[in-house]
C-alpha cells in the first residue's frame, strides 16, 4: 500500500516560497492526491478483490463475470423496503416476472476509478495554470531574504535590489494578481461543475448522499432504505443470454457480487462531505476576495494583520500609494520574507514611495 501512494507523497510537501492560499492548495494539492489515491486503491484488486463475481449454474463463471462487468448489472427499486430473507434474497434483489422497466441499471461501476483519475487532473489544472502564470516571479523576488540567518551585507544589497525593482514596476503586476484570483474562481468552478456532473454519473442520487446518509438512522425502520446499498448496492443481478440445442434463446438469470462497491460507498461519502466542506470554503474566498478588492480600508487591515508588529500608518501608505496588483505582490512577500527582513524593507519602500510622490508634485 505504501509503495503503491508513495508516488502521491510529493504533492503534500511543504513549499518553501508560497504563491497561493491555503484554500487554493487544498482544493489542487490535497484534493488531487485524496481523489488519486482513491482511483489506485480501487483498481489494486489485491486489497478489494476481483470486481465482480457472478453465481450461475451451468455456464462457464469466467464468461459470466465478463459479459456482466461489461454489459452492467441491475436491482429492482421496490424490493429495496422488503425484508430480506422472507420476501427478497437480498437488498433489490427479486424476481421481476421480466418487467424490464423496473430495472435500476448501474452503468458507473466499471467506470469509477478512470471518473476519478480525471477528477483529479481537473482539481490539479488550476495549479498547473498557475504555476505558467506566475512563472517563479516570486521566488526571484525573495532572492533567500526568507531566511533570517542572512549576512548583514548580502542582506542590504538584496533589500535595495528588490526596493529599486518595486519602485521601477509600480503598478505593473495587475495582470498578476488577476491571473492568481481567476485561477481561485476556477477552483469554485470546478468544484460544483464536478458535482452536478457525479449527480449526473449516480442518475441523480450523488448531491443528496450524504445528507441521506446522515438522516438514515432517524427514519422508520420499516420505511428506511440504506442509502449507501441503494447506490452502491454489494449485490445485484445480470441476465445471460445464449442459443440453447434447439436454436431457442436461453435466458440465465445470475446474482454477482460487487466487492468494490465497499469501498466505493466509502469513498463516495468521503468525497461528498469534503467537496461539500471545499465547495463552502471556496465561496467564502470568493467572497473575502471581492471585500479586499473593492474596499482600500479591508486591505489595510489586512496587510497590518498579516504582518504583525508594522505600524498601522506603513500600512495606510503601501495600500494608497499603490494599485491592486502591487498590493498583491506585498502581501505575498510578507507571506515569504522573514518578518524583520520584511518589515524593513517595507518601512524602507513606504519611506521612497512618499518621497517619489512628493517630487511629482
Amino acid at each position: 500500500m505504501f509503495k503503491l501512494l508513495g508516488g502521491l507523497a510529493h504533492y503534500l510537501k511543504q513549499q518553501d516560497i508560497v504563491t497561493d492560499c491555503v484554500i487554493f492548495r487544498l482544493h489542487n494539492l490535497f484534493t488531487t492526491a485524496l481523489l488519486m489515491a482513491c482511483s489506485l486503491i480501487i483498481t489494486a484488486t489485491q486489497f478489494v478483490g476481483r470486481p465482480i463475481q457472478c453465481i450461475v449454474e451451468g455456464r462457464n463463471p469466467h464468461v459470466v463475470n465478463t459479459f456482466c462487468w461489461i454489459s452492467s448489472t441491475f436491482s429492482m427499486p421496490d424490493a429495496f423496503k422488503r425484508q430480506v430473507g422472507t420476501e427478497v434474497a437480498g437488498p433489490g434483489i427479486a424476481n421481476d416476472f421480466d418487467d424490464v422497466h423496473a430495472h435500476k441499471y448501474y452503468t458507473y461501476y466499471q467506470w469509477v476509478c478512470f471518473v476519478l483519475f480525471f477528477q483529479g487532473i481537473a482539481c490539479y489544472l488550476p495549479k498547473y495554470l498557475w504555476d505558467i502564470f506566475e512563472n517563479n516571479l516570486m521566488k526571484t523576488l525573495v532572492m533567500g531574504l526568507n531566511i533570517g540567518a542572512t549576512p548583514e551585507k548580502v542582506k542590504n544589497a538584496r533589500k535595495e535590489i528588490l526596493i529599486d525593482y518595486l519602485l521601477e514596476h509600480l503598478k505593473r503586476h495587475k495582470l498578476y494578481a488577476i491571473r492568481y484570483w481567476c485561477c481561485e474562481c476556477l477552483c469554485l468552478v470546478n468544484i460544483l461543475i464536478q458535482l452536478f456532473l457525479m449527480n449526473k454519473f449516480f442518475d441523480g442520487e450523488f448531491l443528496s448522499y450524504g445528507w441521506r446518509v446522515m438522516t438514515y438512522s432517524s427514519e422508520i425502520q420499516e420505511e428506511r432504505v440504506d442509502p449507501m446499498v441503494f447506490i452502491f448496492p454489494r449485490v445485484t443481478k445480470c441476465n445471460f443470454y445464449k442459443y440453447g440445442p434447439s436454436g431457442s434463446i436461453q435466458k440465465h438469470d445470475s446474482l454477482c457480487v460487487l466487492p468494490l462497491n465497499i469501498v466505493n460507498e466509502k469513498t463516495y461519502i468521503f468525497i461528498w462531505f469534503w467537496f461539500m466542506i471545499l465547495a463552502t470554503l471556496l465561496t467564502l474566498l470568493i467572497i473575502y476576495r471581492i471585500c479586499m478588492l473593492v474596499s482600500p480600508r479591508v486591505r489595510t487591515r489586512i496587510f497590518h494583520a498579516k504582518n504583525y508588529g508594522l505600524p498601522l500608518e506603513i500600512s495606510e501608505t503601501i495600500t494608497r500609494k499603490v494599485d491592486i496588483g502591487d498590493w498583491w505582490i506585498l502581501f505575498m512577500l510578507g507571506t515569504n520574507m522573514d518578518t524583520l527582513i520584511f518589515r524593513e524593507m517595507i518601512s524602507e519602500l513606504a519611506k521612497r514611495i512618499e518621497v517619489k510622490g512628493s517630487n511629482r508634485r
